[in-house]
């Protein structure tokens, strides 16, 4: 198991939490209008959603040229959106991803 990350996730953490409080720490931040809220409230899933689909979804040749690479993963992250657009339910869609994800790599089809 890798444990060199762990520094590196600490440390995003302490970089991203700041600006992730704001929200719950700001006075009147209930006051701003719908369409700010809205806005505010998809940054999250959009920002993951970008994350997830540049890590499995693109993959980079010994050539160094990016090339569409489909797989397991790959369905577990549409599987993952489709459910999250369905149902708007952000962990419903990741529990979904993972499982489907877990199960292939546990039945060895990934």
């Amino acid at each position: 198991m890798k444990t060199e990350l762990v520094a590196l996730a600490g440390l995003m953490f302490l970089a991203t939490y700041p600006m992730r409080a704001i929200p719950l720490l700001a006075p009147g931040m209930d006051r701003l209008p719908p369409r700010a809220m809205l806005y505010l409230r998809l940054v999250g899933p959009a920002v993951l959603a970008a994350i997830a689909a540049a890590n499995t979804l693109v993959t980079r040749t010994p050539a160094g040229t990016q090339v569409l690479h489909l797989d397991v993963e790959a369905a577990g992250v549409l599987v993952c959106l489709v459910i999250v657009w369905w149902r708007r339910n952000l962990f419903l869609g990741l529990l979904a991803g993972v499982a489907l994800v877990a199960i292939a790599r546990y039945l060895n089809l990934a």
